[in-house]
C-alpha cells in the first residue's frame, strides 16, 4: 500500500517564480512572521499570524546551484519582495545553529560554516530574525507536543529533530550518525546520494530499516516524515509514523517565537 502524500510544488526558476502573494489583510493580527526554509533544491517563504496560520500562499525560487551565502541571501530577497508585509523573520537552515550562526551546512557551501545569518538578515531587512536548523522548524510545525516525538527529513540530505512534551532538544544530527557499514552513516542512505547509488527499492528497505532502529534508540511514541522523497516510500507505514506537508517546514516557523507571543 502506498501511503498518500501531498504532491510537493514544482521547483522553478527565480524568472518564472509566482507573482506577489496577497499581503495581510488589515484585519490579521500582529506580528506578522516571514517563515523560510531554505533547502538544498529550492527556497520557500510564506507568511504566518501569530497562531502559526497561513495569510499568504508559499513562495518557491530554486536555491543557486553554487548555494553561498550571497547566491542564496540573494534568492531570499526575491521571495522577500514577493511577500513584503511582515514584522519579523524565522529561518530554517539545513545546518547546526547556535545563536543565529550557522555552523555546519553539508549540503549548501563551505561559505556558510561560522556565518552570522540571523544578523545579516536584520542588518538588510531592518527587522528582529531567529535561525533555527530546518528540521527542528518542520517538527514544530508537524508534532502534537506529546510524549517523544522524532521528525525526520528525507530530502538533499536527513534532516532530524527529537521533541519531549513539545520541548526540543538541539542539537540532534543523526544524519551523520554511524550507521550500518563502517565509514557510513544515516544520510549516506537515506539522503537523496543514497536514493540515487541504491534505487528505490532499495532505499525503502533501508527506510524502513532505520524507522525500526529509531524507535529501538529513542523510543518515540510518534515519528514524522517530511521532505521531498516522501514520495517515493512504496510501504505501509506503521500507525504511529505519518508523513507530514511540505509546509510543515514553514508552519513551524511561529514556535521560534513562543516567548514573545
Amino acid at each position: 500500500m502506498t501511503p498518500k502524500t501531498e504532491t510537493p510544488a514544482p521547483a522553478m526558476p527565480a524568472s518564472a517564480a509566482p507573482g506577489k502573494s496577497p499581503s495581510a489583510s488589515p484585519k490579521t493580527v500582529s506580528p506578522v512572521t516571514m517563515s523560510i526554509d531554505i533547502g538544498g533544491s529550492g527556497l520557500k517563504a510564506m507568511l504566518l499570524d501569530p497562531s502559526g496560520k497561513p495569510v499568504s500562499e508559499r513562495q518557491r525560487v530554486v536555491t543557486p546551484a553554487v548555494p553561498t551565502p550571497d547566491a542564496v541571501l540573494a534568492g531570499l530577497e526575491e521571495l522577500r519582495k514577493l511577500l513584503p508585509k511582515f514584522d519579523r523573520v524565522s529561518v530554517g537552515f539545513p545546518g547546526v545553529i547556535k545563536r543565529g550562526t550557522t555552523w555546519t551546512a553539508a549540503n549548501l557551501n563551505p561559505g556558510w560554516v561560522g556565518f552570522p545569518l540571523a544578523a545579516e538578515l536584520e542588518k538588510r531587512w531592518k527587522k528582529p530574525a531567529r535561525v533555527c536548523n530546518d528540521a527542528a522548524v518542520q517538527g514544530y510545525g508537524a508534532i502534537k507536543g506529546v510524549g517523544v516525538e522524532l521528525a525526520l527529513t528525507l530530502g538533499t540530505g536527513l534532516g532530524s529533530s527529537l521533541f519531549t512534551d513539545g520541548r526540543l532538544c538541539p542539537g540532534l544530527e543523526l544524519g551523520h550518525h554511524p550507521w550500518r557499514k563502517k565509514g557510513m552513516c544515516y544520510e549516506d542512505y537515506l539522503g537523496r546520494r543514497g536514493l540515487d547509488k541504491f534505487g528505490k527499492k532499495i532505499w525503502n528497505k533501508y527506510l524502513q530499516s532505520a524507522i525500526a532502529q529509531t524507535s529501538a534508540t529513542f523510543n518515540w511514541d510518534h515519528l514524522y516524515l517530511g521532505g521531498g522523497n516522501t514520495k517515493k516510500i512504496d510501504f505501509e507505514l506503521p500507525k504511529n509514523v505519518s508523513i507530514v506537508s511540505n509546509e510543515s517546514g514553514l508552519l513551524g516557523g511561529v514556535a521560534l517565537w513562543r516567548d514573545q507571543g
